[in-house]
């Protein structure tokens, strides 16, 4: 064999020696990352933590949104992912993980995607970059949840409603769907990272030049100019006076209370067939497990957990996104921080010894907004520092009557100091002096925006218990909007008061950014909440009317919302063609929709009426003064079988329960019935009507379609329903609830 021969052929053997890899053992995995589209919700995906990818534009498919930073797992993920800046809206990969549902989510815009609010639900999840950690790989196919029904064995006790174990390992019976192939057996680690903090987009409002004076000109260029503050000289208003180098940190948004309307998934109610629950379409608290062997035990009708040990060991606590060391108590549902001087002394728990008790009559948190603007000049600055002093000392401050806060407002907001730091008006009054004016202009909108969403927290000394008001004491007018801002704190629950000093006459009316700004910020526009002040001389005047009017709670009507300020009756046909099954099923719809109340005496409250031929009042309003015992008297009534006299049960309860209705509260009526009246029910319906009742007509089976319009409050597609059968009773949950709280939110100011 020739030398060039024997040397090809070494070099071949090195090649083939060389060349490939065994079994592959050395190729690095890919993750592979599956596709979704714009309407796909986090519950509909039976995983804990995996990732996606989002296609472009999904901004434009107003898929909903709802939360903020954490979202309820009814959300569109990609959509969540473009509000908390994730994503842009031309799409891209984002990781999602999972957690316990949370008490509140906050509604908000950001990124150009409005997401709403929503009182409570059982799932939550946040999002993420799609950048998976090194050697961390998601599953490249998604498990989806079965919505078909499923057949549970009698006596099982299942109830997937309170369940915060990942969908993973805790699948409903049915087979989950999966969109191509199983999934990867690779390890999965969960990742640490969260999703990046929301930034809200704050729209450009126009200013216009706000003078007061003649021949009196700002150095501002294109700027609003405020009224020039009272000095010796013109001069003076050019002098550059510093700002504070304070810097507001951003903070998580306060939960508000509107409404919004999803799918209701049917609840598990009794033993027998069942159906699953599918986590993307349910509403929190759906309904509860009666045992046939223990009817009378609370614990049984209402399952979800108190703040108890039962809350930590099974992680029914709410999601903070503050680090450990800064984390509420568990039953905290926000977590938010405040921003102070540096020079000022730190906020401190005081002790139960150096807390003076307060006045227990005026038990409200009010943050007081301070006019720090340019215009209202040192002098003024000084009154209006006094008059904060003394309305501390009027209102007593204490534990067990009024805590206050201020924040100081210019160009932005700053707390000054917080509800929680201070317990008497003694140590109110020094920190109130070391106050130093921050400048700016008025912008009394932003400054509204800042409370609504840092102010009023459990971190920041809110108690919960006690209605939240912001007093905004304004130099003439504002310098930027204010009714946004206003209606969004309204409907958090906060009661806006304004107090304007030397407002604008006749000749600087037209100066105003928004006219009639006072009604557009307040919680009614009756004249209560605001007050007129002619002159900075005279503000000391308004510390007893303020004081009076804050501690008048009853009439603090922003503190109201559409769960705690009704009478609700329900009356339910309980004729022989319902039959005792159907009438259990009626009965759990009842207790289904009333446990999303909160029931007390000062609250909701419920009564029932079941009639046949007759009539019989199961219970009045305030009988049962909380939910537990509430839900135990609906389980406790007995089918009675009978004819069908809806026109005379209408109007019984009208006589036994409405006539005894309390002033404040809103009348709400829902009828229940399976088939046409023997007697009129036109017009003990329009006389209930014309007594401010709001009727809802439930129909179910061979009831009257002309007989529900009737009995409905109109529009009639807002407060009449039909069901071909009764196990669809379920369906009618979420939308009657929803329509009962956007009737409230829409209500007149006045």
């Amino acid at each position: 064999m020739s030398k060039s021969t024997l040397t090809a052929v070494f070099i071949a053997f090195l090649l083939t020696s060389s060349g490939a890899k065994p079994n592959g053992k050395n190729k690095k995995q890919k993750q592979v990352v599956p596709a979704i589209e714009c309407e796909m919700r986090s519950g509909k995906i039976n995983l804990r933590e995996f990732i996606v990818k989002c296609p472009a534009n999904c901004r434009e498919s107003k898929e909903k949104v709802y939360g903020t930073g954490v979202f309820a797992s009814i959300s569109s993920i990609c959509n969540a992912a473009i509000h908390s800046g994730v994503l842009s809206n031309s799409g891209g990969k984002v990781i999602v993980m999972k957690m316990a549902g949370q008490a509140s989510y906050k509604g908000s815009f950001a990124n150009g995607v409005r997401s709403l609010s929503l009182p409570n639900w059982r799932e939550s999840f946040s999002v993420s970059m799609g950048k998976p950690k090194k050697g961390v790989i998601y599953p490249s196919t998604l498990v989806f949840v079965h919505s078909r029904p499923t057949t549970v064995k009698t006596g099982e006790s299942k109830d997937p409603l309170y369940s915060t174990v990942s969908p993973v390992t805790e699948a409903p019976e049915a087979e989950p769907t999966s969109t191509t192939a199983p999934p990867t057996t690779t390890p999965v680690t969960t990742p640490t990272s969260t999703a990046p903090p929301t930034t809200t987009s704050a729209k450009p409002r126009a200013t216009v030049l706000k003078v007061r004076e003649a021949g009196v000109h700002r150095p501002e260029i294109s700027s609003p100019v405020r009224r020039p503050p009272h000095v010796p000289s013109a001069s003076a208003l050019s002098r550059v006076q510093p700002q504070s180098e304070r810097k507001p940190q951003s903070n998580p948004p306060l939960v508000r209370r509107d409404w919004t309307h999803p799918a209701y998934a049917r609840p598990d109610w009794f033993s027998g067939t069942r159906r699953p629950t599918d986590s993307s379409h349910s509403v929190p608290n759906t309904g509860h497990n009666w045992s046939r062997t223990s009817p009378g035990d609370p614990a049984v009708l209402d399952p979800r957990p108190d703040n108890t040990e039962h809350e930590h060991t099974h992680n029914f606590g709410q999601f903070s996104p503050e680090p450990e060391d800064h984390k509420p108590p568990p039953e905290t549902s926000h977590s938010r921080g405040f921003n102070t001087r540096g020079h000022e002394s730190p906020a401190r728990a005081p002790e139960p010894g150096d807390r003076t008790h307060g006045d227990p009559n005026c038990k409200v948190d009010i943050a007081f907004l301070m006019d720090g603007s340019w215009s209202i000049g040192k002098r003024r600055f000084k009154i209006q520092k006094d008059f904060l002093v003394e309305v501390s000392q009027a209102l007593n401050v204490g534990a067990d009557g009024a805590m206050m806060g201020i924040i100081q407002y210019g160009d932005d907001a700053v707390t000054e100091f917080s509800l929680k730091h201070f317990s008497s008006s003694s140590d109110v009054k020094p920190a109130i002096g070391q106050i130093v004016q921050k400048g700016g202009l008025s912008h009394v909108g932003k400054a509204l925006s800042y409370i609504n969403k840092h102010f009023f927290s459990d971190a920041n000394g809110n108690r919960g218990g006690a209605p939240n008001v912001a007093v905004v004491l304004v130099d003439g007018w504002p310098t930027d909007r204010v009714e946004e801002a206003s209606r969004l704190a309204r409907e958090s629950g906060i009661n806006i008061f304004f107090v304007t000093i030397e407002g604008p006459d006749e000749n600087e009316k037209q100066n105003v950014v928004e006219a009639n700004f006072v009604d557009k910020a307040v919680c009614r526009t009756n004249g209560f909440y605001s007050l007129p002040i002619s002159s900075w001389f005279a503000l000391r005047k308004a510390v007893q009317p303020l004081v009076k009017r804050v501690c008048d709670t009853d009439r603090l009507m922003c503190s109201k919302t559409c769960l705690n300020a009704n009478d609700i009756a329900f009356v339910i046909d309980g004729s022989s063609s319902v039959g005792t099954g159907n009438f259990r099923t009626v009965l759990q719809f009842v207790a289904n929709v009333t446990r999303e109340f909160e029931i007390s005496d000062t609250d909701t409250r419920v009564g029932i009426v079941q009639y046949t031929y007759e009539q019989r009042l199961e219970f009045a309003f305030g009988q049962h003064n909380n939910k537990a015992d509430l839900l135990n008297a609906i389980k406790r009534i007995n089918y009675w079988s009978g004819g069908t006299s809806t026109g005379a049960a209408i109007t019984y309860a009208a006589d036994q329960l409405f006539s005894k209705s309390k002033p404040n509260k809103r009348k709400i009526m829902i009828v229940i019935t399976d088939g046409r009246s023997y007697d009129d029910v036109r017009a003990p319906a329009l006389a209930v009507h014309r007594k401010g009742v709001i009727a809802y007509s439930i129909g179910i089976a061979w009831a009257a379609q002309d007989e529900l319009e009737y009995i409905a409050t109109d529009p009639d597609r807002d407060h009449s329903f039909f069901v071909d059968e009764f196990d669809n009773l379920y369906k009618y949950v979420s939308k009657i609830i929803h329509n009962i709280c956007n009737e409230f939110n829409s209500q007149p100011r006045n």
